[in-house]
């Protein structure tokens, strides 16, 4: 509706200045007045024209009013104050909406497609544990996120980034061999900073069972001093010289292993990838050396004390940063800049990374790379998504975990379900900290706002299961007379109809779905409300068919929003 508006307004105001009788923006963007009896819609048009125009606000917010022409979209418009133009629309325009959600369905809210081709990384954990709960909340946001602009008109692809070519996963490594050297029966010192969750035991298990004992060694490496980091890497470079190709297989297996957790993880989640990337591709494909000459060939490479430092400090970073160690072995942040010129060279409009709130820091030096590297920092959006704490009767949750000292994503999911989680997951913005109420999550209460919602949807679909128990029928939807819809409820429920594209255009631009999530919860409880205030199967026929036609239209935006947000719809709770 808003967009039918301004485009009048707009046309109206083309058409004075054709006249020479205005002066200014014809572009124009319409608010929601703050109080009621001001209309639905507002502009200030007027306001913001008069002063090049030489005259009074108001006085051309008069003459722009008497210029807009007779359309049933508008029962009046108003001058308020010191030039507003106030839109009323008519009942009619609201009622309008209903046939063109039942005629659209489960497409209703999708733009036209604009175009714009996105990549969206998310997640991107790396795959040395199982997920945790926050990596669970990056998941529901990206996902979420993805449908979102895929329903503004974006064509999204969905990407996770797997760190495989570090040195956290040559730790898990060594963790697993430590495991298995137990398993067979010659147990070995376990690395201080290695991962103990039970996981680790599990593949150790699996190890021992398809390699036996071919990767039995001597635990003899030759570590002095009490530098933890500098023994496990002394550790590691021991264990690839002693056992050679084999190392390709400890290090394989744990890889496949947590990588198979996480995409089954996921994929029970309800979230699915359109791409896997890995980073030893990157070491492969030599993209780390061609991302690092293009720096050198800019000047923003220098050695330093036998490393390489990129000058990151050049573009806005608290200090330069090392892509090249000592020992000729590229860093992390190597990778990264690789894997971001790579995507860049893919062609895509937008690039939009969520990253977890600790890697805040991170962020200038990843923009400054990509600057150095010739390419447009504008294009890259870094989104961060906060952790998540549980809290179960008022007292942060200590849940039973089999993968060390966190709690996993797919024990949250056993305890409030796929749909609760990700619900509560975006019902706050993803860089504000969250409180997860386990207790609320579970309950079958009002209070619980994703079985509010879902309730909401269940109920209507009630009202079509005791109209067939009646024996009544339904008509065709678009025989109903929809101009009985005159109940304050009713009227309230075609206003929020009609806003529901809206919200889905505003929350994907502004990377918001919780903006979607509180619409959902809104729409409900006008549901509610008109549940508890109207009665619809009995009711005269005209008027019943006019309310179950409104009511398919309810149920259907509360299905496609709910769908948006990768949660259910259920037909009966």
């Amino acid at each position: 509706m808003k967009r039918k508006i301004a485009s009048l307004l707009k046309d109206t105001l083309d058409g004075l200045s054709t006249k020479g009788e205005f002066r200014g923006p014809t572009e124009v963007d319409l608010t929601r007045p703050r109080q009621d009896g001001h209309g639905d819609f507002a502009s200030n048009v007027a306001l913001a024209a008069a002063k090049a125009m030489g005259v009074a606000p108001r006085a051309l917010a008069e003459r722009i009013r008497a210029a807009i022409p007779p359309s049933r979209l508008i029962e009046r418009v108003e001058v308020a104050g010191p030039g507003f133009l106030n839109f009323f629309v008519s009942a009619g325009a609201w009622r309008d909406i209903v046939p063109e959600i039942l005629g659209q369905g489960d497409t209703f809210g999708y733009l036209p497609a604009n175009g714009k081709r996105v990549l969206l990384e998310f997640v991107s954990a790396n795959p040395n544990g199982p997920l945790h709960v926050g990596h669970g909340r990056g998941a529901a946001y990206g996902d979420s996120l993805a449908r979102l602009m895929t329903s503004a008109g974006y064509t999204v692809e969905r990407e996770y980034y797997v760190n495989d070519a570090g040195r956290q996963m040559d730790i898990l490594a060594l963790s697993v061999w430590a495991r298995y050297m137990e398993a067979c029966g010659q147990p070995v010192a376990f690395p201080a900073n290695g991962y103990r969750g039970d996981y680790v035991h599990d593949i150790a298990r699996h190890l021992k069972e398809a390699a036996g004992d071919s990767l039995i060694r001597p635990d003899d490496a030759p570590v002095t001093g009490d530098d933890i980091e500098a023994i496990t890497d002394a550790r590691i470079a021991h264990l690839k010289a002693a056992l050679g190709p084999l190392y390709g297989t400890l290090h394989g297996t744990g890889l496949k292993a947590m990588l198979a957790d996480i995409r089954e993880d996921l994929e029970e989640f309800g979230v699915r990838y359109d791409r896997w990337y890995s980073e030893r591709s990157l070491v492969e494909s030599g993209a780390i050396k061609r991302a690092l000459a293009l720096l050198a060939a800019h000047g923003d490479l220098y050695e330093k004390d036998g490393a390489h430092w990129f000058r990151a400090t050049r573009y806005g970073d608290e200090k330069d940063r090392v892509v090249v160690r000592e020992n000729a072995v590229p860093t992390y942040f190597a990778s990264d800049i690789a894997y971001h010129l790579e995507k860049y060279e893919r062609g895509y409009d937008h690039l939009i990374n969520i990253w977890g709130a600790d890697h805040h820091g991170y962020i200038p030096r990843v923009k400054g790379a990509v600057t150095a590297m010739g390419r447009d920092p504008a294009r890259l959006e870094i989104l961060l998504v906060q952790f998540a704490i549980l809290y179960r009767g008022g007292q942060r949750a200590q849940m039973s975990t089999r993968s060390g000292d966190f709690v996993t994503l797919r024990e949250l999911r056993k305890e409030v379900g796929n749909d609760a989680a990700r619900f509560f997951y975006v019902l706050r913005k993803s860089e504000q900290h969250m409180d997860f109420d386990l207790d609320l999550a579970k309950s079958r209460s009002n209070e619980n706002p994703v079985f509010y919602v879902q309730y909401a949807h269940a109920r209507i679909v009630s009202v079509f299961r005791q109209m067939r128990e009646r024996g009544q029928t339904m008509a065709e939807p678009g025989a109903s007379d929809l101009g009985l819809l005159t109940a304050g409820e009713e009227l309230a429920l075609l206003r929020a109809l009609n806003q529901y594209t809206q919200v889905i255009e505003e929350a994907a631009e502004t990377r918001e779905p919780h903006q979607l999530a509180y619409y959902l919860r809104e729409l409900a409880s006008l549901l509610h409300a008109y549940y508890n205030a109207q009665a619809f199967l009995s009711a005269e026929d005209p008027l019943r068919q006019a309310r179950l036609t409104l009511l398919l239209a309810v149920r259907q935006v509360l299905a496609n929003g709910l769908m948006v947000l990768g949660v259910s719809a259920p037909e009966a709770m």
